[in-house]
C-alpha cells in the first residue's frame, strides 16, 4: 500500500473517520489493527517478523526496570535484546551481502568453490526503521531516561503506527510513546496543516522526484552516453529524485499523523541550503542523523576524547551509516566520503564553518559527488561515471535536459529558501488560510498534468 496509492488514501480516510468517534483507548485499539493491516498489506509473514520483536522487546524493557541499576543482569538484558535486534536486521539485511564479500575476497587469494550458505531473502519492509525505534526505547529504558510502557497496546502502536512504519521518521520514544499514552483532542489547525502536509508531499513525489527519476534513469543506465554533462545530469536529477521522494514520503507521514492527532518530528530542514556537509547532516533525514550521534557517535566517544578520536568515531558512524542504507559497498563508500569531509572540515574550520552562498555551492558539489556512489549499482559503475567527467567538451543535445534541471533546481531552491526564511512547515504556511489553500490547488492541476508520466516506488523503501 503505496502512500501516493489511491488503496492508502481510502485507507486513510476510512480510518480516520472512525478514529475521531472513539475514545482513547479503543483509538489505540484501532490504530493498532490498521497499522498491522498496512503492514501485513505487503506479506503477513512480514507482520508476524514484526510483531515477534515488540513482544520481545516489550517484555525485555520491563525486565531491564525491574532489575537494579548497574547489575550484570540489566546489562546482559540489554546486551540480548541488541543482540536479537541487530542479529535479526543483519540476517535479512546482509547475510547474503557479507557471504558474496566474502566469496569475492577469496576469490583473489586464489581459493574457489568454498561451500558457503546463499539464501534467497526477501527484505521485510521498514525493518531498518522500525529496528531502530526499538533500540532507542531499550537503550533509553537501560539509561533510565524513560519509563517502560505498561500496556503492550501503547507500546506496540508506538512501534507499528502506520504514518512512520515503513520509511520514517524514525521516532523517538520520548517523543511519540507520550503521546500514544494520553488521550489526543482534534485540533482543527493541525488537520488543516496535515492536509497541506500531504499536498506538499504529493507534490514533491510525483512532479519533482518522479519527473527527476526518469532522467537520473537514462544518465545512470547509460543512455545519454558518458560525458561531464551526462554524470551533471545523472548526479543532480538524482539529488532532486531522492531529495523529493524521501521529503516528499515524511510530509505525507508527517501528514497523515496529524490527521489523528500525533506530531512527528521534522525529518527534512532544507537540506540543499547547507553551509558545510555538517550542517547537511542537521538538515537531512534529521531522524537518522541524530539516532546516529545519540545511540553511536556518542556512545564512541564523541569529540570528548582528542581530535584523533574525533575523526575515527565520525568515521565508524557515517560508515555504518552508509551500510545501514543497504547491503553494497557503494553506500559504504558513500558514508566513508561523508565521514572524510567531515572530518576534513572539523581540520579546516575549528570554528564555524563560513556561511555564505559560495560555501552552500561548494556543500552542493560535495554531496552532489556523493550523491553517484549512492545510485550505482556497484563501485565500478560509480567510478566509471566519475571518469566520465573528463570529457567537458560542449554537446548542444543535452540543451533540454540541462534546461530541465536547471528549472527544478531553481524551483526547489526557491521553495526550501522561502520555506526557511519564514519558518514554515510547508509554502505559505503563514499566510492566511486561502493563500495555502490556493497554493494546494495549484499543486493539484500540476500533479493532475504530470499523473501520466512514469511513477516509481519511494526509494527508502528498499532500507
Amino acid at each position: 500500500m503505496l502512500f501516493d496509492s489511491p488503496a492508502y488514501f481510502i485507507f486513510l480516510v476510512a480510518v480516520v473517520c472512525l478514529y475521531w468517534r472513539l475514545k482513547w483507548r479503543p483509538q489505540n485499539a484501532l490504530l493498532l489493527c490498521a497499522s498491522y493491516f498496512f503492514y501485513g498489506w505487503w506479506d503477513w509473514r512480514f507482520l508476524l517478523l514484526m510483531m515477534g520483536s515488540t513482544v520481545i522487546d516489550f517484555l525485555i524493557a520491563q525486565q531491564i526496570a525491574a532489575a537494579s541499576d548497574g547489575s550484570r543482569r540489566r546489562r546482559l538484558l540489554l546486551l540480548l535484546s541488541l543482540c536479537i535486534n541487530f542479529g535479526i536486521l543483519g540476517f535479512f539485511k546482509y547475510f547474503n551481502f557479507f557471504i558474496d564479500s566474502f566469496t569475492a575476497m577469496t576469490a583473489k587469494l586464489g581459493i574457489h568453490d568454498l561451500p558457503l550458505p546463499f539464501l534467497k531473502i526477501i527484505l521485510p519492509p521498514g525493518i531498518s526503521f522500525y529496528t531502530f525505534q526499538e533500540v532507542a526505547y531499550i537503550v533509553d529504558v537501560y539509561k533510565g531516561k524513560l519509563a517502560p510502557a505498561r500496556s503492550f497496546l501503547d507500546y506496540g502502536l508506538f512501534i507499528s503506527l502506520f504514518p512512520h512504519l515503513i520509511a520514517g521518521p524514525i521516532q523517538r520514544p520520548d517523543h511519540l510513546l507520550p503521546q500514544v499514552q494520553r488521550p489526543r483532542e482534534f485540533n482543527q489547525r493541525a488537520f488543516f496543516d496535515g492536509c497541506m502536509l500531504i499536498v506538499s508531499g504529493l507534490f514533491r513525489k510525483t512532479v519533482i522526484a518522479d519527473s527527476c527519476a526518469n532522467l537520473a534513469n537514462m544518465a545512470f543506465d547509460g543512455r545519454l552516453g558518458s560525458n561531464f554533462y551526462t554524470v551533471l545530469i545523472g548526479a543532480y536529477a538524482f539529488a532532486w529524485q531522492i531529495y523529493g521522494d524521501f521529503s516528499g514520503y515524511s510530509d505525507l507521514a508527517r501528514g497523515s499523523a496529524q490527521l489523528l492527532g500525533f506530531h512527528f518530528m521534522v525529518n527534512f530542514k532544507q537540506p540543499y541550503l547547507a553551509t558545510s556537509v555538517q550542517d547537511f547532516w542537521r538538515r537531512w533525514h534529521v531522524s537518522l542523523s541524530t539516532w546516529l550521534r545519540d545511540y553511536l557517535y556518542i556512545p564512541l566517544g564523541g569529540n570528548r576524547h582528542g581530535t584523533l578520536e574525533t575523526y575515527k568515531n565520525l568515521m565508524i558512524t557515517m560508515l555504518l551509516g552508509g551500510l545501514w542504507h543497504g547491503a553494497n559497498w557503494t553506500f559504504v563508500i558513500w558514508g566513508g566520503i561523508h565521514g572524510a569531509w567531515l572530518s576534513l572540515e572539523r581540520l579546516l574550520w575549528r570554528a564555524k564553518a563560513p556561511a555564505n552562498w559560495l560555501s552552500r555551492i561548494l556543500t552542493l558539489i560535495v554531496i552532489g559527488v556523493t550523491w553517484i556512489f549512492f545510485r550505482a549499482k556497484s563501485v565500478s559503475a560509480a567510478f566509471s561515471m566519475l571518469a566520465s567527467l573528463r570529457y567537458f567538451t560542449w554537446q548542444h543535445q543535452y540543451g533540454p535536459e540541462l534546461g530541465f534541471l536547471a528549472v527544478v533546481s531553481a524551483i526547489g531552491l526557491l521553495i526550501d529558501y522561502r520555506i526557511e526564511n519564514y519558518r514554515e512547515e510547508y509554502v505559505f504556511e503563514r499566510g492566511s488560510l486561502a493563500v495555502p489553500v490556493c497554493a494546494a490547488a495549484a499543486m493539484a492541476l500540476i500533479m493532475i498534468a504530470f499523473a501520466a508520466s512514469q511513477t516509481n516506488a519511494f526509494i527508502y523503501f528498499q532500507f
